[in-house]
């Protein structure tokens, strides 16, 4: 196998891994995916992958899911209108999340740790955002 083959079967794999990771998570919220929009999802291997899925709900719903290398998360699509702006939205949430977990009066060392790792992610979600040519093609699926 040459060495492009094995890269590109490492990519497969890994955008393979986040995306059973985000279908893991609707699951464990009781939420069926139907469809993959992937002309509107985006990755960025080994960061981070946002996937823009469709409901099996009655009426479906479509939901952003984010994975990779922090805290996978969803939200609905009316929070963000392209993968970019669900980035940013959830660097956000994570902030507010962590705040809230260091104002605890009786937060314990996990929790801790948890919202500094939700600050970090953040921070690397701010700067992806906003760097303009990861995104030179966003809008044009």
């Amino acid at each position: 196998m040459s060495e492009a083959e094995e890269k590109r079967d490492a990519l497969q794999g890994w955008v393979r891994e986040q995306f059973q990771k985000a279908q893991k998570h609707l699951a464990s919220k009781g939420i069926v995916p139907a469809q993959v929009l992937e002309k509107e999802s985006r990755y960025l291997p080994p960061l981070v992958s946002i996937w823009k899925i469709v409901t099996a709900d009655k009426p479906a719903q479509t939901v952003w899911v984010i994975s990779g290398d922090l805290p996978t998360d969803h939200v609905e699509v009316g929070a963000a209108a392209t993968a970019r702006d669900a980035l940013r939205y959830f660097g956000l949430r994570w902030q507010l999340q962590a705040e809230q977990l260091f104002q605890e009066p009786n937060k314990d060392k996990t929790k801790v740790d948890f919202a500094n790792l939700l600050v970090s992610r953040a921070e690397g979600l701010a700067q992806l955002h906003e760097n303009d040519a990861l995104w030179a093609n966003e809008g044009q699926a």
